[in-house]
This record gives structure tokens, C-alpha cells and sequence, in this order.
């Protein structure tokens, strides 16, 4: 897998959200569009890495993030 990816900007960078998937609180670092495929055919998906209160980093499907606190 080749290490393709860009940074996408988001209106949450650096503020306290909730991935809805599992239920975990932290704040948004990064928004990443990211090649995902380990084949040769490419396959694009937007990641959000988010910061929990452990200090460690997760990922999730940005469509999965939301201010905490709703």
C-alpha cells in the first residue's frame, strides 16, 4: 500500500466531539482522506483521528463525528 493521503479541513479541528459509532468522547486532530486499499486498486476514505481522554489517538469515519455535549 503506497502512504497516500491529504489533509481535509473541518469545522470541529481542535474542539471537544463525539464519534457516534462508539460513544467516545475526545477532541478532533486531524481530518484525513486517506488511501485505505492494500490491493492495487485505490480506495479513498475520509478519516477523523480524535484524541480520547487517554491521550490515545482513534479513528472513525468523519460522517461518524459530532460536537460532544448534543
Amino acid at each position: 500500500m503506497s502512504e497516500c493521503y491529504e489533509y481535509v479541513p473541518h469545522r470541529l479541528l481542535r474542539k471537544r466531539v463525539r464519534d457516534i459509532a462508539s460513544g467516545v468522547e475526545g477532541e478532533l486532530m486531524a481530518v484525513i482522506n486517506e488511501n485505505v486499499s492494500d490491493t492495487g486498486i485505490e480506495r479513498w476514505v475520509e478519516l477523523a483521528y480524535i484524541r480520547g481522554g487517554s491521550g490515545r489517538e482513534f479513528t472513525t469515519d468523519v460522517g461518524n463525528v459530532e460536537p460532544a455535549g448534543r
